[in-house]
């Protein structure tokens, strides 16, 4: 089975099953503060599972673009990807448990889906704790579930497994989800794995030994049936959820029988193209990590431009410029010394375009960004590389490079802390990477949290400063488009626990004159306290109504559009106030150049 396939039966499936087919929403998050990237599925529609109405129902289901980058040093084995297809439904207060886990089991094993040995599936559900109790109705289902492949499951009861035991009950580490900040919907889940390496003879042994050589997971439901509450108590949700997730990359691996993802016909297109630019073979086992780190990081990089995120020093642009300059390093140890980042872009686009046409749409943009960034490393490369060494043979009696040394080869060779990590650990050193921050506060050159949450609070506590600055976007653009014209696009927006920030189509640098009127025209707006309104339509009604709206391809056949009676009509999915008056203050913070074409502001509300 090739990937394209598996996305098309995974929507087939739930097609049936009623589902509306929903796209993938961009990698960066419009409606989530708290995450860099949209890192699972779920993110694009926390407003919907905290009782928002989704305009095409109650059941959902889609393929979700996600970016993780926890793991970015440990890419380059077999199994470490940044970039993944997350398949996903969801029930919106609709079914629960008895559809998700039956329709799961359905899908697995059914001939006309995807065929897979029921004898070789085994299941964690929640084993029960002071906040919630054993999902005994999980395992009920399960047991039927079995029964119908003529299989008498049973419970563990020590976490041993066998033929007949194949349920097995987790803790909260295991088998409970959320919520993704300190407070938000939550619930026990419970996650399939499947045998593959039935020529070893029978699975028996210990489940925490199994899981990853031999049991690996392939599927996840989420059953949301709580709310986490600032106290730390828990609550039952009065909208009960369902939340799946099944790894597209790791379900094709254990479909195909392959040892690992760049085995499927996933990376195979990519890792040719590598072949060929650096005439070496990925048979050879000296080439398998730095082909793998190129495939996969320039893969990442290219979704990461096509949903406009463009190499910096801070948040997503870090995360950006490191993973490029990483692709470009292990190029290096290739032999690869021409500019061969655009090439490898131009297989991802090919493989990729009819899933997500995105990427075809932007691809000038995207071979650009890449073309730019590896020629600007270049240059700077070579000559940091011959300090490192120089800096290693300094530091050799320390085993560890200083903070400073680590700092400066950022500073004036672009390379970034990871990198000289990783070149540290080739020659068995470290850094201080204590030092290296101090360092970077001093320059206040850098934002820490590329890596890290961007706030604390959860989604929850994030959801009304969330909703009172997006719904100042709203007012922004309307304002905008009476004070410097009509042509007046909207390119992008970001909004974090503090500020709104607003990308769109403008020429030149706007007046302070303009930028005074645009705020006046906000904040009138707020004065007079209008109401929020909301009505679900059509694409097509909505543009009839003279609603505007952006980013075409990720919406569905049914839309929202939000109202400021005189002043907006947008097309829009995220989170709003209930009127203008509850925003406050707005403060247009700082103008700047985004791109060719493309003007910025950054605004507070006070």
């Amino acid at each position: 089975m090739t990937a394209k396939e598996l996305r098309q039966k995974y929507l087939d499936f739930f097609k049936e099953k009623g589902h509306a087919i929903i796209p993938s929403a961009p990698l960066v998050p419009e409606n989530d503060p708290t995450v860099l990237f949209t890192t699972a599925g779920m993110h694009p529609l926390v407003p919907f599972l905290m009782g928002e109405k989704h305009p095409l129902g109650t059941r959902l289901a889609n393929v979700q673009k996600c970016v993780r980058t926890p793991d970015i040093d440990d890419v380059g084995d077999n199994r470490h990807l940044t970039f993944f297809e997350m398949m996903g439904n969801w029930s919106l207060g609709d079914y629960f448990k008895r559809e998700a886990i039956e329709w799961s089991f359905e899908f697995m094993t059914s001939e006309k889906w995807l065929g897979l040995d029921p004898r070789r599936i085994y299941v964690t559900v929640f084993e029960g704790d002071d906040d919630a109790p054993l999902d005994q109705e999980s395992i009920n289902i399960w047991k039927e579930q079995f029964q119908k492949a003529g299989i008498e499951a049973k419970v563990t009861e020590d976490k041993k497994v066998d033929y007949e035991k194949r349920i097995v009950p987790l803790g909260k580490d295991d088998n409970w989800w959320g919520p993704a900040g300190e407070t938000g919907p939550c619930g026990p889940d419970s996650e399939m794995f499947y045998d593959v390496a039935p020529e070893n003879g029978p699975v028996e042994g210990n489940f925490e030994e199994l899981n990853g050589p031999r049991l690996v997971e392939i599927w996840n439901d989420v059953f949301m049936e709580y709310n986490k509450k600032a106290d730390g108590t828990f609550e039952k949700l009065d909208q009960q959820n369902v939340d799946t997730g099944m790894g597209l990359e790791r379900t094709l691996v254990t479909l195909t029988g392959k040892e690992n993802v760049f085995e499927t016909d996933i990376f195979q297109p990519i890792l040719r193209k590598i072949e060929d630019i650096s005439g070496k073979s990925y048979k050879d086992e000296e080439n398998q990590k730095p082909m793998r780190v190129v495939s996969d990081h320039l893969r990442t990089a290219t979704f990461m431009i096509a949903d406009g995120v463009a190499p910096s020093n801070v948040e997503r642009g870090y995360i950006l410029r490191r993973i490029i300059r990483r692709a470009v390093r292990q190029g290096k140890m290739l032999g690869i010394e021409n500019d061969f980042t655009p090439k490898i872009a131009e297989v991802v686009i090919e493989e990729y375009k009819d899933a997500y046409p995105e990427l075809e749409k932007k691809k000038e943009g995207i071979v650009g960004e890449l073309a730019g960034e590896e020629a600007k490393f270049r240059v700077t490369l070579e000559k940091g590389l011959k300090k490192i060494k120089e800096i290693i043979a300094e530091s050799r009696k320390d085993e560890k490079i200083s903070g400073d040394k680590a700092f400066y080869l950022f500073s004036t060779y672009g390379f970034p802390l990871e990198l000289t990590k990783e070149i540290a650990r080739e020659h068995n050193m470290s850094v201080d990477e204590d030092g290296y921050h101090e360092e970077f506060k001093k320059h206040q050159d850098l934002s820490r949290t590329a890596s890290a949450g961007m706030f604390k609070g959860g989604l929850a506590d994030a959801g009304e400063k969330s909703a009172r600055l997006h719904t100042a976007t709203h007012l922004l653009l309307a304002a905008l488009r009476k004070v410097l014209g009509g042509h007046v696009e909207q390119k992008g927006s970001n909004i974090t626990a503090d500020r709104l920030r607003f990308d769109f189509s403008h020429g030149e640098k706007m007046t302070p004159e303009q930028i005074a009127e645009t705020e006046k025209m906000v904040n009138e707006a707020i004065g007079k306290n209008i109401e929020v309104k909301c009505a679900e339509m059509t694409l097509e009604e909505a543009g009839k109504m003279g609603a505007t709206g952006v980013f075409g391809e990720k919406y569905g056949e049914k839309v929202k559009v939000y109202s400021i009676y005189g002043f907006s009509k947008e097309i829009c999915g995220g989170p709003h106030a209930a009127s203008t008056g509850e925003l406050g203050k707005f403060r247009i913070v700082k103008e700047e150049s985004s791109s060719a074409g493309v003007r910025r502001i950054k605004a507070v509300l006070e």
